[in-house]
């Protein structure tokens, strides 16, 4: 769906306008943010020659070099910036502040927009200027993190409960942790990048000194995050450990199983075949009770076998 909105000062409010000729009829200085959801190559043209900037292409803005993610000139700032949806894939977002005029591109829904679109509404005092929205932004994504976070955990928990209540040894167990694993690492990755993009901005001498206090808590938010991760990657290694464990206990009980068969089973089989010669003479062979005697020490080197099992404890 495309949607342009400008966000704009209108007294003591902020109000929205959502067509690109607005900008004829606003003022420049009341413009706080301008949001460009997959918006058309016109509008983003009409946009660039209104603020004398350079939107990014698609392709510069999932660069990963460090000069692609950041560039600050004499009176601007460019950051580019992964975050996250609920299915864990990455949208590539683009920051532009220029003249205290925040402008971001985006392809699709984010939840961290409409969340900071409502706290602007609340309080509109606090955002005086497009650095503040794009602190705001920034503080939002991070908390947004915390929640993917908290939500892998509860997962983690869960499947730990579930192997330990119903001793599941199949290769689901195995594909659910490496697909936890490929949401940790999607989220620290992102978390880095985060990481990254703030730490510039501290850096940054064109943001308000009234922001620095909220950089920094973002940086040491950030920071506690990592640690989570890293508790998240080591309960999956450690319920990976556990599972295979498991899983050689089990395999051990069936070869342990399928041992005591054969071996308590040899002495009979050793009889039979003895008895079962073609020899000329075999003194039981016309014996009318050579059938039972045979049968009985059968059972009686099996049982002999069984006890000695038992009191070696291997049964």
């Amino acid at each position: 769906m495309s949607e342009l909105r400008i966000f704009y000062k209108d007294n003591e409010k902020i109000k929205v306008a959502r067509t690109i000729n607005a900008l004829k009829e606003l003022d420049k200085h009341d413009i706080i943010w301008i949001d460009l959801l997959d918006v058309s190559d016109k509008t983003e043209d009409t946009l660039e020659g209104f603020l004398k900037i350079d939107i990014q292409e698609d392709e510069e803005m999932e660069e990963i070099e460090m000069s692609s993610r950041y560039i600050q000139t004499d009176d601007s700032i460019v950051a580019n910036s992964n975050f996250l949806k609920e299915d864990f894939s990455v949208e590539p977002v683009n920051f532009i502040v220029k003249n205290n005029i925040l402008v971001t591109t985006r392809d699709v829904e984010l939840g961290s927009f409409n969340e900071t679109v409502k706290r602007m509404f609340v309080n509109a005092r606090n955002f005086p200027s497009g650095y503040h929205v794009l602190v705001a932004l920034m503080e939002t994504r991070v908390e947004k993190d915390a929640d993917l976070i908290e939500d892998t955990t509860d997962l983690i928990t869960n499947l730990s409960s579930e192997i330990n209540a119903t001793d599941r040894m199949d290769e689901d167990v195995l594909i659910q942790i490496k697909d936890l694993q490929e949401k940790v690492t999607v989220i620290r990755q992102n978390i880095m990048d985060k990481q990254r993009v703030i730490s510039n901005f501290l850096k940054c001498d064109l943001f308000p000194n009234d922001l620095q206090p909220r950089l920094t808590m973002i940086i040491k938010d950030i920071n506690s995050l990592f640690d989570y991760t890293r508790f998240g990657f080591d309960r999956l290694d450690y319920l990976q450990d556990t599972f295979l464990g498991l899983v050689n206990i089990e395999q051990n009980k069936i070869i342990k199983i399928f041992t005591v068969v054969n071996i308590v089973f040899l002495p009979p089989t050793l009889i039979a075949s003895m008895y079962g010669m073609n020899f000329d003479f075999m003194p039981e062979l016309h014996w009318r009770l050579g059938y039972p005697f045979a049968l009985c020490i059968m059972v009686v080197f099996t049982l002999f076998v069984l006890l000695i099992f038992k009191l070696k404890k291997w049964l």
